[in-house]
């Protein structure tokens, strides 16, 4: 189950992948993907199955089904460090997707911006459009809405007793919007949100508002 919000006029809709699809644009937003993380832990010794590298491109093509989008805005972090054999995946994937793609550079994207642009990539440090700035860092823009990712947004909710459980999560402020990572393996920082805040939290493959906030 989804959530549909709504912001200057404008309708998104909350995916439990974490990606939004913003309607009037029919644009995929996604954050902190982290392809090639996976290949890097296992480089480093990590247990982590091989298989797992094919699990975000298979969510990928998840979202592409289901909404059918002109664009999609990947919100920084889309690699995790530098090329090691994930990329030759991204290329392929790449090369079947027959629709317009954008990269806002995050604190991750250390490969040079030419090999996403020989692929048919447009690489930016932000994007405006309408009432809204895309960035990777979350910022405060006095006039536009901030739709950004780089935190890896969660929340704690208390379970039966005194149980405690972590899930990934949209936060939305006044003037702001921080998705989830869209990724595997990504880890989550739990949010202190104020009463006017809302939360959207990820679990067992709905989107559940959490907050006072509707």
């Amino acid at each position: 189950m989804t959530q549909t919000i709504h912001i200057h006029g404008h309708t998104f809709e909350l995916h439990p992948s974490g990606a939004v699809y913003w309607k009037d644009r029919a644009m995929l937003l996604i954050a902190d993907v982290h392809f090639g993380k996976v290949a890097h832990f296992r480089k480093h010794g990590a247990a982590i199955p091989a298989q797992a590298t094919r699990t975000n491109f298979k969510k990928l093509d998840e979202m592409l089904a289901v909404y059918e989008p002109r664009s999609i805005c990947f919100l920084g972090d889309l690699f995790h460090s530098s090329i090691n054999n994930e990329w030759n995946f991204f290329e392929e994937w790449i090369g079947k997707t027959n629709i317009d793609v954008i990269l806002i550079q995050g604190n991750h994207d250390i490969i040079p911006v030419f090999k996403f642009e020989d692929i048919g990539i447009e690489v930016k440090m932000q994007l405006q459009l309408d009432a809204f700035i895309f960035t990777h860092h979350p910022i405060e823009d006095p006039k536009l809405f901030n739709i950004a990712g780089h935190v890896h947004p969660g929340v704690r909710l208390r379970g039966v007793g005194r149980q405690q459980h972590r899930f990934s999560c949209f936060y939305k402020t006044k003037n702001q919007l921080i998705l989830p990572a869209f990724g595997a393996f990504t880890g989550k920082h739990i949010v202190s949100p104020v009463e006017t805040d809302e939360v959207f939290a990820i679990a067992d493959g709905e989107v559940l508002c959490v907050s006072s906030q509707s």
